[in-house]
């Protein structure tokens, strides 16, 4: 998809950096399938808000998977990307997520441990309980805190930042997340989306040296519509 960025998918911006809420369609980087990906957008965005010559910056400083949706944050100039992968490389932003699952999990609250393998021929991760080769430790922690009649949402708390850790974890426990049917889920989402969102990033300012937490609303869709409104 090629739908241009607007202001309203802007979720912060200053001179360092600028966050923006990533629709489900969106690539973060580009790719093999050659669609434009949300760096291009934003760097379109910010050349043409501030009618700037020549080329613009936007660097990336972390990923979401393309049918998930939520804050992706970007660096506007080469320091604040430098100091920002450096908060990344020692897990220094925080990072909460929304995921919606058809099935109630073991417990309302809990802490998941895996060891990841990453197929690339697949692009799917594979879980285990226990340590071995390859394996990268992945861990967060869930907070069951919504349900309707056929859907339970989840606080997802983010510890590290493995392949589709979140998607394969929650799947690992029998509740994939809604839409994902590369992890389990029975039906796909219509529109090509899971419901997955990457809600909020909390960080110390590259620059600035403050806290910074950016919040996302998830997408409009009845399903997000009713947890949204609760």
């Amino acid at each position: 998809m090629s739908s241009k960025l607007t202001e309203k998918d802007v979720l912060y911006e200053d001179n360092h950096i600028i966050a923006v809420n990533k629709r489900p369609s969106d690539i973060v980087q580009g790719d093999k399938t050659g669609d434009q990906p949300l760096s291009d957008k934003v760097k379109v965005f910010l050349k043409e808000k501030y009618s700037k010559p020549g080329n613009v910056f936007a660097g990336v400083v972390h990923r979401l998977d393309r049918p998930v949706s939520g804050v992706v944050l970007f660096a506007k100039t080469g320091k604040a990307l430098s100091r920002l992968n450096e908060l990344i490389r020692d897990r220094q932003i925080r990072k909460r997520y929304w995921a919606i699952i058809p099935k109630q999990p073991p417990r309302k609250q809990g802490k998941l441990v895996h060891y990841l393998i990453k197929n690339q021929q697949k692009n799917m991760s594979f879980a285990f309980r226990e340590e071995g080769e390859g394996r990268l430790k992945a861990e967060l922690e869930y907070t069951l805190i919504g349900k309707s009649d056929n859907y339970y949402l989840l606080d997802v708390n983010l510890h590290t930042g493995r392949h589709h850790q979140i998607r394969v974890q929650l799947a690992e426990i029998g509740c994939p997340v809604k839409g994902d049917l590369k992890y389990g889920a029975t039906r796909s989402n219509k529109d090509g989306s899971i419901h997955l969102h990457a809600k909020e990033i909390e960080f110390i300012h590259p620059v600035k040296k403050e806290k910074i937490i950016i919040s996302a609303p998830p997408p409009r869709d009845p399903v997000w519509d009713y947890f949204r409104e609760k």
